[in-house]
């Protein structure tokens, strides 16, 4: 049976802007790296958290997965202080939504480099 969420796959286009942005820009760190013919890089908020993100080159997966979807997941973080995350975002020059109110709480969107949209709630 499935207990939890692991991992997610998410495709990039150039895996060290990719790297630069997840850990410069949002503050999450590395917690492996691997390259034996496949590169790929595992991120998260912190090197204890149970789900992270898996940096994967895109163009090396559509070569060997060509029907697989390389599409971004859509992805919710969540924030204990989103009005100074969303401050420090547009500061940083990251494309980033208005706070909006939605039934279940504060959220806003960003962008990573590749106009990929990710969602960030406060919590």
């Amino acid at each position: 049976m499935i207990n939890r969420l692991g991992q997610v796959m998410l495709y990039v286009n150039d895996q060290d802007k990719a790297v630069q942005f997840w850990t410069e820009t949002i503050g999450f760190c590395v917690k492996a790296e691997e390259n034996n013919g496949m590169r790929w890089i595992e991120i998260a908020p912190t090197m204890e958290s149970e789900t992270s993100i898996i940096l994967h080159d895109k163009e090396f997966i559509a070569k060997m997965e060509p029907d697989l979807n390389l599409g971004t997941p859509s992805l919710m973080f969540f924030s204990e202080n989103l009005d100074e995350l969303h401050t420090k975002l547009s500061n940083s020059n990251v494309t980033v939504g208005e706070i909006v109110n939605i039934p279940t709480g504060r959220v806003f969107n960003f962008a990573d480099y590749e106009e990929n949209y990710f969602a960030v709630m406060g919590k």
